[in-house]
């Protein structure tokens, strides 16, 4: 049982660290969304291409080496391409990123609504604040896919996501030492 509480407080910290994260993009995108937009679009360009450098050249270093399962160039064409793209039409990609967004943010209050009723079984009291906090995450998650939003706004959606995340994340490495009982 020791070993199941190590691996659920493990799990907290790292969903914590995650929300501090989205809490610090959100911030970032309200402060300065035009700015935000473009930096985000040449990170992930970059990303792209030097991904693409890297697999294209491993093509070239391996050449003759299982040849015949070896995608590396085509692979490391289609990231360079991407990467271009990506830098190329920023705006039009933020709109596929606020997509994955509010697609994790409701994947996130899925989790969190099944560890409320799981907290439930338990017979703790957290599991009411947890259930109301994963609703109200997962009403985010759809306003970040189904609206049209602005920047300021998915940044506002994300900050209040990342917030509710850590209350929850606290919650539930604060009640762990429960089911160790």
């Amino acid at each position: 049982m020791e070993y199941i509480c190590k691996i659920f407080k493990k799990t907290g910290m790292y969903s914590l660290i995650c929300s501090i994260v989205f809490a610090i993009l959100g911030i970032i995108l309200i402060v300065n969304p035009e700015a935000t937009i473009t930096i985000i679009s040449y990170i992930l360009g970059i990303m792209f291409i030097l991904i693409g450098a890297y697999k294209a050249s491993n093509y070239f270093i391996n050449k003759g080496n299982y040849d015949l399962y070896n995608y590396d160039l085509a692979f490391g064409i289609i990231a360079i391409v991407l990467g271009i793209i990506t830098i190329t039409y920023g705006k039009q990609i933020i709109t596929i990123l606020r997509i994955l967004i509010g697609l994790w943010i409701i994947y996130s209050a899925i989790i969190r609504l099944s560890l409320s009723l799981k907290l439930k079984t338990l017979g703790t009291n957290a599991w009411a604040y947890s259930l109301g906090i994963s609703i109200v995450m997962l009403i985010c998650g759809i306003y970040a896919i189904t609206s049209n939003i602005i920047m300021v706004t998915i940044g506002t959606v994300i900050l209040i996501y990342a917030i509710l995340d850590i209350i929850e994340s606290i919650i539930f490495i604060s009640n762990v030492k429960q089911i160790e009982n």
